[in-house]
């Protein structure tokens, strides 16, 4: 057997590894939530925020007088450490818990706490030298630390989805431009509509993309406002006169974005409805990630029996059975990750609507939720920009063809025609397998002068008109 060290807490005594930082009160959430087998450590971000978190407490703290400046500079190196990545692997606790992230909070206080004790010369979970609650979580609640870091992660992790979004905008915008005098039939309801070109239907995913990065960018504020130093419920028992103000500017001058303290903290504390929004503007982002991603299988079905409009760049052998096929499969992954984003969606909706009077006690899964959802998406962007749309190329003469032989084009002529004559050539256009041109000349509806005037530039037919 492994050497252990003797802890003890309320319930009694246990056995840690030696060589572990965390203590007793992790040991025990890893025993009580054998849950997704994913600890908290998997998420980087929650990680560093958690220990930013810590420092900005111990700095308030001793600037306060609650704290020597020999144990807050210990828990502010430990801390420093933690952030930087050197214990991830000491946080253990499952990510969905039960505790309202009390495992979590404990998880951090009680790995600075020993890395701090460490520092000062002493060896593990000899507390009397730095204690994980009368030290590091000094001033501090499990309902003020967890959704502050929570915040601060979710910062973080979206910073990153914007730089994948954006990567993912510049591949859709290098095709509209490419693709710019490609002439193509648009379709409503799947059905032929009016002439436009291929540049312009990818500068439409790339205009979506753009707004979605927009709508992304407004929550940004919104998760700046904690209630770090409300404590328990958001009436800040505990914690000295001005410490949440202080906590608030170091931990915006620790983390680099500016914080403010939430008005009402009692409101604040109970609240989890940034995180609906900000799982909301994540499902939207991914529900038009999917559209897109459904817009490019159709227009690359085939090769030979689809649409046939564009290639999507060969990534794989499509099938074990039937030899040469190739599979969309960028564009499949990037659908099933919008399925899952939007689960997590209503993951987030119901823990947040579950919440009674002063807390919310169930945004563990909200943050496993979020964290999913932002690093799939993350990943499905760059993955759709550099693994497909980057090596899109289209099929110029039939796209072109289909606009030329398109029923669609009654569509062009109809205000000379009148509606009922033009519905009349379509329906024998398609009736007898000919072109919109030939009806017309057949039932002499316009001379082919006319005709050939009106339509003979189709590339007039798709540029925006203007007033």
């Amino acid at each position: 057997m492994s050497a252990t060290r003797l802890e003890h807490d309320l319930l009694g005594d246990y056995q840690v590894p030696i060589n572990a930082y965390w203590g007793v009160h992790t040991a025990r959430a890893v025993d009580n939530f054998p849950i997704s087998g994913v600890p908290i450590g998997h998420y980087r971000s929650l990680i560093r925020a958690l220990a930013i978190v810590k420092q900005a407490a111990a700095q308030a703290n001793y600037e306060l007088g609650e704290l020597s400046a020999e144990i807050n500079d210990a828990i502010s190196k430990a801390c420093k450490e933690v952030a930087d990545g050197k214990f991830d692997a000491e946080f253990v606790v499952d990510t969905i818990q039960g505790g309202a992230g009390t495992s979590t909070n404990m998880n951090a206080n009680e790995v600075i706490a020993n890395r701090a004790i460490e520092i000062l010369g002493g060896s593990k979970g000899d507390y009397d030298i730095v204690h994980p609650l009368n030290d590091v979580n000094k001033s501090q609640s499990t309902n003020d630390v967890y959704p502050t870091a929570l915040k601060l992660a979710l910062i973080l992790e979206i910073n990153e989805l914007l730089k994948a979004m954006a990567h993912l905008q510049g591949a859709y915008q290098a095709k509209a431009d490419e693709f710019k005098d490609v002439i193509k039939m648009g379709r409503t309801q799947m059905q032929d509509a009016v002439p436009m070109t291929l540049g312009q239907e990818f500068a439409t995913f790339s205009r979506m993309t753009m707004e979605d990065i927009q709508r992304l960018q407004e929550t940004l504020p919104l998760l700046r406002e904690i209630n770090l130093g409300g404590t328990a419920i958001g009436t800040g028992l505990n914690a000295p006169v001005g410490y949440a103000q202080k906590a608030c500017l170091i931990l915006s001058k620790l983390s680099g974005f500016d914080f403010i303290v939430a008005e009402d903290m009692v409101e604040a504390t109970q609240d989890a409805g940034v995180f609906v929004m900000v799982s909301g503007v994540l499902k939207r982002i991914a529900v038009k990630l999917s559209k897109t991603s459904n817009d490019l299988r159709l227009l690359s079905s085939g090769p030979r029996a689809g649409l046939d409009e564009i290639n999507l760049p060969p990534r794989q052998a499509g099938s074990s059975i039937m030899p040469g096929k190739v599979n969309p499969v960028i564009p499949e992954v990037v659908n099933q990750i919008a399925f899952a984003v939007i689960g997590n969606d209503v993951t987030v909706t119901m823990a947040a609507e579950a919440g009674q009077l002063q807390l919310n006690a169930f945004e563990p899964i909200m943050c496993r939720a979020l964290m999913m959802s932002i690093t799939q998406l993350r990943q499905g962007c760059y993955v759709l920009a550099d693994a497909c749309v980057s090596g899109i190329t289209a099929n110029v003469e039939k796209l072109r063809s289909s606009v030329e032989r398109s029923i669609g084009l009654v569509t062009v002529i109809s205000p000379l025609l009148g509606y009922e004559n033009a519905t009349i050539v379509a329906q024998k256009a398609l009736a007898d397998g000919t072109s919109v041109r030939e009806v017309v000349l057949e039932l002499k509806l316009m001379t082919a002068a006319q005709f050939d005037e009106l339509l003979g530039n189709i590339d007039a037919l798709v540029r925006p008109r203007t007033s």
